[in-house]
C-alpha cells in the first residue's frame, strides 16, 4: 500500500495514477469530501496537517509521498503516523529553492523544516527539489481564454518549468520501481529541459491552441494588488512576486537529472502546452 498525501494537486494525481498502472494498492489522501479521484483508490478523507483526522489511514502503508505544503508543520506527526501504519520510506516533492535561493526566504525555509523532520523520522527518505511547475501557467488560463493577453510582472524571468508527469515518474522509481533502495538518501534536482522566461511560456501556449497571444508587462505592486483583490491570501503574491524577481536577474537552475532518472529527456513546456488545450483554447480560438 502506497499513501500519496497531496493526491489532488498535479504532480499527486499523475502519483496516483501511475501507481494504479503498476498494479499497486494506493490511499489517496485528500481534505476535500467532493474529489474525484482514479477508480481503485483507496480514497482517505481528513487533513494531513491535522493528522489526529486522518483515522482512517490503512495499515499495511509502505512508502509514503508527501507534498510539504498539504501537511504544514504536521509532518513529524504524520511521518510518525504512517510509520505506526508499517511506512519504511517517504519521498518529498521539496522545492528547488532548498539549494538555489530565490524569492522570500521563509517560503523555502518551510521545505527545509520538513525536509529535518523527514531526516528525523527514522525513515528512509529521498527528496525531489522541484523547480517551478508547468502546470502553475493554468493560472493564466482565464485571461488568455478572455482576452489573448496574460497581465504579470517580470516577464524576463526564467526558470526550467518541469512537467508534473516527470516528478511522478521520478517518484515512483524511488516509491515502488525493483531499485528504489538506490533512491534512499538522495536529494534530486528536477528542473525541465530548458529555461524560458515568462513570454516565451506564453509563445508556446499560444502555438498549442493555435492563437497569436502575449504578454503585457504590469508594476509587481500592480499584480500584487490584483491577486489580493481575487481574495488570494497574502503569502501567494509574496511567494511568486518573490521568486519572478529573483529569476528576473539570474535564471533557475536547469539540469539533466530527469533525463539520467528516467532515461529518456525530460518532457518539455510545449509538450505540456500541448497537453491542456482544452484549458487555455477560448472562442477566438475554437
Amino acid at each position: 500500500m502506497f499513501v500519496v498525501i497531496g493526491a489532488t494537486g498535479s504532480v499527486g494525481r499523475e502519483a496516483v495514477n501511475l501507481l494504479l498502472e503498476a498494479g499497486e494498492k494506493v490511499a489517496a489522501v485528500t481534505r476535500d469530501p467532493a474529489a474525484a479521484l482514479p477508480d481503485g483508490a483507496q480514497v482517505v478523507h481528513g487533513d494531513p496537517s491535522r493528522p489526529d483526522s486522518l483515522t482512517a489511514l490503512p495499515d499495511g502503508v509502505e512508502a509514503v509521498l508527501l507534498s510539504p505544503r498539504a501537511v504544514g508543520g504536521a509532518a513529524a506527526e504524520l511521518l510518525s503516523l504512517a510509520a505506526a501504519r508499517g511506512a519504511r520510506r517517504v519521498v518529498v516533492l521539496s522545492a528547488a529553492t532548498v539549494e538555489h535561493p530565490a524569492g522570500h526566504r521563509r517560503f523555502a525555509d518551510e521545505f527545509r523544516a520538513v525536509e529535518e523532520a523527514v531526516r528525523d523520522s527514522g525513515l528512509q527518505w529521498t527528496f525531489l527539489r522541484c523547480a517551478d511547475f508547468a502546470a502553475n501557467a493554468l493560472a493564466w488560463a482565464p485571461q488568455i481564454r478572455a482576452t489573448g493577453v496574460v497581465r504579470g510582472a517580470y516577464g524576463d524571468a526564467a526558470t526550467s518549468p518541469i512537467h508534473q508527469r516527470d516528478i511522478a515518474e521520478v517518484a515512483l522509481r524511488a516509491l515502488a520501481g525493483p531499485g528504489h533502495a538506490a533512491h534512499a538518501g538522495r536529494a534530486y534536482l528536477l528542473t525541465g529541459p530548458q529555461s524560458l522566461d515568462q513570454r516565451d511560456k506564453v509563445r508556446l501556449i499560444g502555438e498549442a491552441i493555435g492563437r497569436d497571444l502575449s504578454f503585457q508587462e504590469l508594476a509587481p505592486e500592480q499584480v500584487r494588488q490584483a491577486m489580493l483583490a481575487q481574495g488570494l491570501a497574502e503569502d501567494l503574491p509574496d511567494r511568486l512576486l518573490g521568486s519572478l524577481a529573483d529569476y528576473a536577474n539570474t535564471p533557475g537552475p536547469s539540469t539533466d537529472t530527469v533525463e539520467q532518472l528516467l532515461g529518456r529527456p525530460a518532457l518539455t513546456f510545449a509538450a505540456w502546452a500541448a497537453d491542456n488545450i482544452a484549458a487555455f483554447a477560448g472562442p477566438a480560438g475554437s
